[in-house]
Parts: C-alpha cells; sequence; structure tokens
C-alpha cells in the first residue's frame, strides 16, 4: 500500500485508534498477529498478518465497515476508484519457521 507524503502521525493516530468494530470484524474473519511497517523513503506500507481461512483484510471489500474504514483513510493513501487501498499481493517466497 501506499501513504501519501506528509501523513505518517496522521496514520498512526488512526490506526492506533483503530475503531471496535473493525477489530472485531477482523478478529472474527481470521485475521490475528496483524502488523503494518512504514518504509520512510517510499511510502510503502508493508503490511503482515496471520490469517485463518481463506479471506485476509483486503479481501473484505464487501462489508459495510470495510467500506467505511477505506473511507476513512482515502484522503491519506493511494486508492483506488473505490476507495480500496493501492495494494501489491506479494507470493511468499521463503518462510522459516
Amino acid at each position: 500500500m501506499y501513504l501519501k507524503p506528509g501523513f505518517e502521525e496522521e496514520y498512526q493516530r488512526r490506526h492506533a485508534a483503530l475503531w471496535p468494530e473493525m477489530k472485531a470484524l477482523l478478529k472474527e474473519s481470521g485475521v490475528s498477529d496483524y502488523s503494518i511497517f512504514w518504509d520512510k523513503e517510499t511510502n510503502i506500507l508493508f503490511a503482515v498478518q496471520k490469517v485463518e481461512g481463506d479471506k485476509g483484510s483486503q479481501d473484505q471489500g464487501d462489508n459495510p465497515v470495510v467500506q467505511k474504514w477505506w473511507d476513512y483513510m482515502a484522503d491519506i493513501m493511494e486508492v483506488n476508484a473505490d476507495n480500496s487501498p493501492v495494494s501489491i499481493p506479494l507470493p511468499e517466497l521463503f518462510y522459516l519457521e
């Protein structure tokens, strides 16, 4: 995902106050151990999450809570026409347990 320049603190503030209904939705859908990292040089956001089931956080776009969150975040991130964050799925090439 891509953060617009100058919005690092606002991004952190909004996630520090993540809505209870969003937290519940993620947990209920099997998302856990969710971290988002920021590359200061490129403003790329890299998310890592464990998922039980077949839907991660980016696959929840049909849910009204997620759509509301995307609308809320659209002013500080690069987004698609539906306000979903522009993201690139990355295949796992290595894992060490």
